[in-house]
């Protein structure tokens, strides 16, 4: 069992206490904030977002190769989106029985039909990793998701370090505290946020925030709000309502939502089904594609980072398809895939589900959601296999291996909880970013990183829904 906690410090509880309240104390100077569970609207109750006591050991190398392989994703994203062939191929078995991804799908058919009013994308995504442990006891980086849509967390992450410096130079471990990297996630975010409102190309126009009505995690958002003010940017939050009632274009499909004219709509809500809770919600998701606004993600990107195109990209022969002359772009990408699996009516998919229902526990069940709490895992697995796999339901999943890290020892510190040493897994995201303004590509970038932890214990992951806790890698 490796350790994220030092011996003297596991060995000692009021150390350990007198670290924690430091640690929460330091957290909250540097603005590691949400808002409390019980009153997420009230701007004045707020407490620490949940941290380790510790940062955790990653090997440099793997860490390395997740940085390194970042701007390739962010290109295989955006040529994914361009690619309206390859995007209707790969959800055509979703479409026909997810209602959401179905949904979504016919803005994005009704956008090609009208022609994009608009050349540039702005792409903002995060990579997730974990760790598979080999029996030889080296790691192997294996990607869990790629995000394109409301990629959270770089706020916050960008403040997580300091807390971990601290707490190592208070428990006599300067020479560790100088491994914790700078890490700035929300200037590279704000950066391309920046360089699409600069090539919308008016002044005036702000850039939108569409944000929930109930929003804890407002202060990991706001980081990025200010980054762009500093650089005299205006921003505003709306909501869905907000579009729905006072939003509307002009001859030009310029976006004006409340008489201010949009340069970018900067998606932090929209990617559940709870979110387009009557028709008028999606025709405001439909005027906004429509519009000349830069959209982070826009329709084809959001249907991008889909799981069933995580699935068919695994596929012998696919991703050369996005990089012909490109053998070791390829090479790199293919390292990072986990096995993944089809479950599309036919041989193949009647092999995936003899595979499942014969060893769950080394797979993980996946719907077309996001935002954390969907994933289906062992026993539950046969449940929902046994009821839909005769029928056209089960294509809306796709079966992953389940991945295996190596649990660190750790103090998750939570509002209210208890102090105590859990056993933890750890997940590694990565940040980029680009820009593209019709064929250009004007930004390309890895922004900076995301290290998300929680007790061995709980399948589920998701700092949003208070599974795991923030965390900083110390490189071993």
């Amino acid at each position: 069992m490796a350790q994220g906690i030092p011996d003297e410090v596991i060995m000692n509880t009021s150390l350990m206490k007198e670290l924690a309240d430091v640690a929460k104390d330091v957290a909250l100077q540097q603005g590691i904030l949400m808002r409390i569970q019980e009153t997420p609207n009230s701007s004045e109750l707020v407490t620490y977002a949940p941290f380790t006591l510790f940062p955790t050991p990653v090997p440099k190398a793997v860490f390395l190769q997740a940085l390194a392989v970042q701007t390739h994703y962010n290109t295989l994203v955006d040529k994914i989106s361009q690619d309206p062939d390859f995007l209707e191929e790969a959800l055509a078995s979703t479409i026909a029985v997810d209602d959401f991804t179905g949904r979504l799908f016919r803005i994005h058919q009704q956008i090609l039909k009208e022609g994009r009013s608009q050349s540039i994308v702005l792409g903002l995504n995060r990579s997730d990793y974990m760790l598979d442990q080999r029996n030889n006891g080296l790691s192997s980086l294996k990607q869990i998701e790629i995000n394109t849509f409301a990629a959270s967390f770089g706020g916050l992450s960008s403040r997580t370090p300091d807390v971990h410096r601290q707490i190592l130079k208070m428990a006599g471990r300067l020479e560790e505290s100088q491994r914790i990297l700078d890490n700035d996630p929300a200037a590279g975010l704000a950066r391309a946020v920046a360089k699409a409102w600069e090539l919308y190309g008016s002044e005036r126009a702000v850039v939108m925030f569409l944000v929930e009505e109930s929003q804890r995690n407002i202060f990991d958002q706001r980081y990025i709000e200010y980054e762009l003010w500093k650089r005299n940017i205006p921003t505003k939050r709306k909501r869905f309502d907000d579009v729905c009632e006072k939003g509307s274009l002009d001859q030009d499909k310029r976006l004006f939502v409340d008489g201010q004219e949009v340069a970018v709509v900067y998606f932090r809500n929209g990617y559940m089904p709870q979110n387009y809770p009557s028709e008028k919600t999606w025709e405001a998701r439909l005027m906004m594609e429509r519009s000349l606004a830069v959209k982070c993600p826009d329709i084809s990107t959001h249907l991008a980072g889909t799981k069933k195109v995580q699935q068919v990209l695994a596929k012998p022969g696919v991703l050369e398809k996005f990089f012909p002359d490109k053998p070791q772009v390829v090479e790199q990408i293919r390292a990072t895939f986990a096995g993944l699996y089809t479950l599309d009516i036919g041989p193949e998919g009647d092999k995936t589900v003899a595979m499942a229902l014969a060893a769950p526990d080394q797979f993980v069940l996946k719907p077309q959601r996001e935002g954390g709490g969907n994933n289906i895992y062992g026993s539950e697995i046969c449940q929902v296999l046994q009821g839909v796999k005769e029928s056209t339901e089960r294509t809306a999943y796709i079966l992953m291996d389940k991945i295996h890290p190596a649990p660190v020892q750790n103090c998750l510190l939570r509002r209210d909880a208890p102090l105590q040493i859990s056993n933890c897994l750890s997940e590694l995201g990565v940040f980029g970013v680009y820009v593209r303004q019709g064929k250009d590509t004007v930004m390309n970038e890895c922004v900076g990183h995301l290290l998300r932890t929680k007790s061995s214990e709980v399948s589920e992951g998701g700092l949003a829904t208070g599974i795991s806790v923030a965390d900083s890698p110390l490189l071993l």
